[in-house]
């Protein structure tokens, strides 16, 4: 199997198979190389995105002013275009969501399709098991930035009362009242790009109907496993080039384990999963605590199924 090596576990029946992945290295064949050269044109573009939106400082100060002093018309307008630009960056932020979105599901209409079983994709497909990693932890990387609300907030009073005259509402042909909505639901998230994955997941899965649900859930569980063997094998770790890689399979491990807890019925808790969720966060509580809170508060407050009564008393305290 190459860099791809299957780690007998004494609960590998009740748990599934756990895999050991080069997460680092692995190379699309000429099999993936069509879905992996469409996946790689939206991940090439991530770091930019990702930069960009870090970088987002708002125009809290202009607001506040105009809103102060709605008569001083020279205040509003410079909220005015201090935010209308702000709008256009961040139409592109969200359209990155959108494609985002399509890569995903192109990578699971490969990782789930008939003949093989999700285990034989991901033992022949490394490639794209790795790229799904990547969107997995590009998305759950902490977008926290109040500001945005803030601007979209004022951008959607100033677009529908339209109090400001002839000061760059051409804007609107750019980014209506309505897609400045969709937008505002979309930054509101404390995660957006792993929501819109969770919301991609559910529809793949209810537009595929001929496709066996278990397809899609056993490549989320076995993905999970394959993060958590690594993490808590010294001998797998050791083999990382770089400690990034660490931080990288945690936060694989804990986007894959929402992903599964949205799409599948009872959920990535409940006793029945094929996730050992006990396993999983114990081994992200053995992280330094700065590694790891995000990735255990994303667990908590992202998760579908984590309050259900049938989630184990055990599960919900060491989350709490």
């Amino acid at each position: 199997m190459g860099n791809l090596l299957k780690v007998l576990t004494c609960t590998e029946l009740e748990q599934g198979p756990n895999f050991f992945l080069d997460f680092e290295n692995a190379q699309p064949t000429d099999c993936e190389r069509e879905v992996w050269n469409q996946v790689n044109t939206v991940l090439q573009d991530s770091e930019s995105i990702l930069s960009g939106l870090q970088a987002y400082k708002g125009a809290g100060q202009e607001i506040r002013d105009a809103i102060q002093n709605p008569n001083d018309m020279l205040l509003q307008e410079r909220a005015w275009n201090s935010v209308c630009p702000l709008v256009i960056r961040l139409k592109k932020f969200y359209g990155f969501s959108l494609r985002l979105e399509k890569a995903l599901q192109g990578l699971l209409e490969s990782l789930t399709c008939p003949p093989y079983t999700p285990t034989q994709h991901l033992e022949k497909e490394q490639a794209l098991a790795k790229q799904f990693a990547e969107i997995l932890h590009f998305t759950l990387l902490p977008i926290l930035i109040p500001a945005i609300q803030n601007d979209f907030s004022y951008y959607r009073r100033t677009i529908s009362r339209n109090r400001i005259n002839n000061m760059n509402l051409d804007i609107e042909s750019e980014v209506n009242n309505e897609m400045a909505n969709r937008m505002s639901l979309f930054y509101a998230e404390a995660t957006p790009m792993l929501k819109t994955l969770s919301t991609a997941t559910t529809n793949f899965v209810t537009e595929n109907k001929t496709l066996p649900l278990e397809n899609t859930t056993d490549v989320l569980s076995t993905m999970a496993s394959v993060c958590k063997v690594m993490l808590e094998t010294p001998d797998y770790t050791s083999r990382f080039n770089s400690e990034d890689t660490l931080l990288f399979c945690m936060r694989v491990m804990v986007g894959v384990i929402i992903l599964y807890d949205h799409v599948h019925p009872n959920g990535a808790f409940n006793k029945s999963s094929k996730i050992d969720m006990k396993g999983c966060i114990k081994v992200l509580k053995e992280q330094p605590a700065d590694n790891v809170e995000g990735l255990l508060n994303a667990l908590k407050f992202t998760t579908k199924h984590l309050n259900d009564e049938s989630t184990p008393k055990n599960i919900r305290t060491m989350l709490q």
